[in-house]
């Protein structure tokens, strides 16, 4: 009996360490693995889903396929990211490779004969199990700077079949890092108006002290009722400057394990709930993201384990506590942050918003609109994580809707009555966006109904409704008309909208639809006569531009090839 518990323990430890495949997938580059970026590190408005890896500060690098396995999806996209390859493996895995400058020969011919096909640069599709088969240490694309990349460099992941990343270094992909992780803030939070941090009821900043071992003290806080903490941290590889994201965060109160968030795995429909892990005010306002280590309602982060008490801890009078926070990257290099909470009951100095008779308050749990003048907001169920007072006002066309403050779950909807409107500008208007310093108006996807113009949005802000009579502006940058380019792989254009934005274009020589390719961070279209479909000496180019509202420009000229 004890040889079979004995046998049981071992298996199921192998089972537990191998949970998944070492030393299957490869390096996709054939070079050092250096990062930009990690798994789960914080972006913006999602997760990151995988490892950004340094290519040279330069494009064209091979990639290769981690494994054997088949192309079951190939997407270009003038955003996001960009060009990109799913490949699924016998194991059930898949890995994706994104922000490519181009496919290999075999798919390139294969995606170019799609494009061609739908007539259309931004293509999706999904191959059988039999038409793209790759092989082992198949060289499957180049790497490139496409999409909705910063800089040179390669975006790689690892999916489950339910399609949930994973971090790629579970699989045995090594990255060298022997640096703990930098903690640069700490803060503490009052969960209730019964809760006190120093006498105060709102966030506080507490004082980091360095120790030599490289862990942190904190001054003691006094503090009373339940609270939470919160800190801003990041890890950095040791080949690479880049601040990233850390693996494991633990926090324990008196001994006892409190929270743990665990960045190995997520979801995509999860992603936009960063918003509820970070405290998302303070980003907005000082760019900066504090990671809260207590779970608030309406968060479904799946990254949370062993929560006690959502995190939270309760501080009694009269007693000395210690919380205790533990920060790892992924190599297992772990930074501590100590906290000695003095329990004071004091005086609580409240801060309160002695102005919301003049707010508007919005539900969570239900639809709220809100009406003025022209305008017409509609807010529906969970929109919101909390009951929420906002500014809201409308002054001629502008709507004044609080700040870019609030996290939100999803869309709510402005709509505009137009009628007022003459006529022949109807069709030219759009709500926009008013951003930044300068406030300059971004297009809002806007639909038209009636004499209704809606759109939604994920941000509060200001928006205002613009109108653009302009047509994009169209330049040819490498020939001219009536020209010979022969000697031209490349024929390049630049097109440009101030202010809707580039909607869609199309372009044909002799009458026959070619495909450009689009990169909006340079404006430049690109038609490739590689392609072998401009076979004529003389030939007629035309090119049509339309921006978002309808407007429309045109481009002809005659170029010359043998």
């Amino acid at each position: 009996m004890k040889i079979f518990l004995l046998l049981l323990f071992i298996t199921c430890s192998s089972y537990a360490q191998s949970e998944y495949p070492q030393d299957y997938f490869r390096n996709p580059l054939d070079i050092t693995l250096v990062l930009s970026g990690t798994f789960g590190e914080l972006r913006s408005s999602h997760f990151h889903s995988g490892l950004d890896i340094k290519t040279q500060r330069k494009q064209g690098l091979k990639v290769y396929t981690a494994a054997a396995g088949y192309v079951s999806r190939i997407k270009i996209s003038h955003f996001g990211y960009g060009k990109a390859i799913y490949i699924t493996h016998p194991n059930g895995y898949t890995s994706v490779y994104a922000h490519l400058q181009k496919f290999s020969e075999r798919l390139e011919n294969y995606i170019k004969q799609c494009q061609y096909d739908k007539e259309s640069f931004e293509v999706e599709v999904f191959p059988n199990s039999k038409e793209l088969i790759i092989q082992p240490n198949e060289i499957i694309a180049y790497s490139g700077n496409t999409g909705s990349s910063g800089g040179p460099h390669l975006h790689f992941e690892i999916r489950d079949n339910a399609e949930r990343p994973i971090n790629p270094m579970l699989f045995g992909i090594d990255v060298k890092d022997s640096k703990a992780p930098i903690v640069s803030a700490v803060y503490a939070y009052p969960k209730d108006e019964n809760a006190s941090i120093n006498g105060k009821n709102e966030r506080v900043p507490l004082r980091l002290i360095p120790q030599k071992n490289g862990d942190y003290e904190v001054e003691k806080i006094s503090a009373h009722g339940t609270i939470g903490f919160g800190v801003t941290t990041y890890d950095q590889l040791d080949l690479a400057p880049n601040k990233n994201g850390v693996s494991n965060i633990q926090t324990f109160f008196n001994g006892n394990k409190s929270l743990e968030i665990d960045f190995k795995r997520f979801s995509f429909s999860e992603s936009k709930h960063i918003k509820r892990l970070i405290d998302y005010a303070y980003f907005k306002r000082k760019r900066s993201r504090i990671q809260k280590l207590f779970i608030q309602k309406n968060n479904p982060l799946s990254l949370y384990k062993d929560a006690n008490d959502n995190g939270y801890v309760l501080v009694e009078d009269s007693t000395a506590s210690v919380y205790k926070i533990r920060i790892r990257d992924f190599k297992q290099n772990e930074t501590w942050i100590s906290v000695p909470v003095n329990g004071k009951h004091d005086s609580i100095k409240k801060v309160t918003d002695k102005d919301l008779s003049k707010k508007s308050l919005i539900y969570s749990d239900k639809a709220t609109a809100l009406t003025a003048k022209n305008v017409t907001v509609n807010f529906y169920k969970n929109t919101v994580y909390d009951d929420t007072y906002i500014d809201f006002k409308v002054n001629s066309d502008t709507i004044y809707l609080h700040e870019d403050a609030i996290p939100l779950q999803k869309n709510f909807y402005i709509n505009y009555d137009i009628s007022n409107y003459k006529t022949e500008h109807q069709d030219k208007i759009f709500i926009a966006r008013l951003y930044g310093y300068y406030k300059t108006p971004t297009y809002v996807t806007t639909k038209q109904k009636g004499n209704t113009l809606t759109a939604g949005s994920k941000v509060f802000g200001t928006y205002t409704l613009a109108i653009d009579t302009v047509s994009p502006t169209i330049k040819p940058v490498n020939f001219k008309n009536k020209k010979w380019i022969s000697k031209y792989r490349y024929l390049k254009l630049k097109i440009e909208d101030d202010l809707s934005g580039i909607s869609k274009y199309r372009a044909t020589v002799n009458g026959k639809w070619i495909l450009m390719e689009y990169d909006y961070k340079t404006k430049t279209l690109t038609h490739d006569f590689n392609d072998n479909v401009v076979n004529n000496t003389k030939n007629e180019f035309k090119l049509i531009v339309t921006d978002n509202v309808g407007n429309s420009s045109t481009f002809e000229a005659t170029f010359f090839r043998k």
